[in-house]
Parts: structure tokens; sequence; C-alpha cells
């Protein structure tokens, strides 16, 4: 049976974490795999394996061993909880990890202006001990607002379904949808 995948894409503090774990709460048999945790987990205990520059390398490395087993050792509903704004980087995972063939793929984007992310930023209490290259969140955000070229809005096509985010009275809508297609699934499935 095919399962779901959820790919949320935004920016720093648009709200991705929130709704992976509401998301979690409401699809059944459907699991967080979220960077953020494999960055606090090197950070907290290999501080010294963490490259100084330039990608993060053991951080990915982590993620792909965590992706790689939940995908064959597991039959769960799998959320990738991470930015995902590099466009390449996204096609990775949907054509290389996630294949058409074994899973129903759905991109989550979080469209939130700007001026409500640096709000959030500056009121934040998250633990900045997830960060490599940065001191604080502002700092990441400006970076994530400079233009990248790397940097593209997922669009219709990319995956099998795009819902967009543009504030927060959306998320339960969205989950709602998602929580639909994975029972639809679910039923025909079982004919």
């Amino acid at each position: 049976m095919k399962r779901l995948v959820i790919i949320t894409v935004g920016k720093t503090h648009s709200g991705k974490t929130t709704f992976a774990r509401l998301l979690e709460q409401e699809l059944s048999n459907s699991l967080v795999m979220d960077q953020d945790n494999h960055a606090e987990f090197i950070n907290t205990f290999y501080t010294t394996l963490q490259p100084k520059r330039g990608p993060n390398t053991l951080k990915h490395a982590i993620s792909q061993l965590i992706v790689d087993y939940a995908i064959e050792q597991t039959n769960f509903h799998l959320i990738i909880c991470n930015s995902n704004r590099n466009r390449n980087g996204r096609l990775y995972l949907l054509k290389q990890l996630f294949h058409k063939n074994e899973f129903i793929r759905i991109l989550v984007h979080f469209d939130i202006p700007d001026h409500v992310l640096r709000d959030r930023v500056t009121n934040s209490q998250r633990s900045t001990n997830i960060l490599r290259s940065a001191s604080n969140f502002e700092e990441v955000l400006t970076r994530q607002q400079a233009l990248n070229e790397d940097v593209i809005d997922p669009v219709e096509g990319e995956a099998d379904h795009l819902f967009v985010i543009k504030d927060n009275q959306e998320v339960e809508f969205v989950i709602q949808r998602i929580v639909h297609i994975a029972q639809c699934l679910s039923f025909f499935s079982d004919r």
C-alpha cells in the first residue's frame, strides 16, 4: 500500500514544526522527522564532528539514515519537517527518496509574510542549540530573506498535492485535507 509523505517548505519560524506535530496527532500511523532534532543531537553530543563551514554533511547523513530506516523498516506516513526551500533538494526527495510508485507526495508551503516572521523571531523563546552557522534566529531569517537563485517556491505539479499556508488560520484546514487523503488511500487499498 502506498503511504503519504508530507514535506514542509518554509523559512524559519513559519510554523513548520508546529504544523508537523499537529498533523502527527491527527494522522494515524504517522511519524515526524525533524532535522532540527538531528541538529540539536549533534550540537549536544558531537560538536567536534560538526563541519565548520559549508553544507552540514553530518546532519544530512544522520537525517538520511533515519529516513532510509523509516522507509525500509516501517509503514508510517512520513512528515518531513525542515525548510526544503531549495528546489533541487526537494526534487531529490521527491524523485529519489519518495518515489511516486511508493508514496503520495504532498508539499506544504508556508508562505508567511516576512514582517510576521520578523516578529516571531524577535519574540522567540526557541533554543538556539540547533544553530551551527548563526548565533540567533534573526540572523537565520535575514539570510533566508536574501535573494538566492536556488530557492524557488513549490509549484503545482511538483508533487501529487501542494498546499500553501499564508497564515495560521489555514493550518487546521490543510491538516484535515491531508487526513482525508490518507483516509481515501486506506479505503481504496482495503477493497
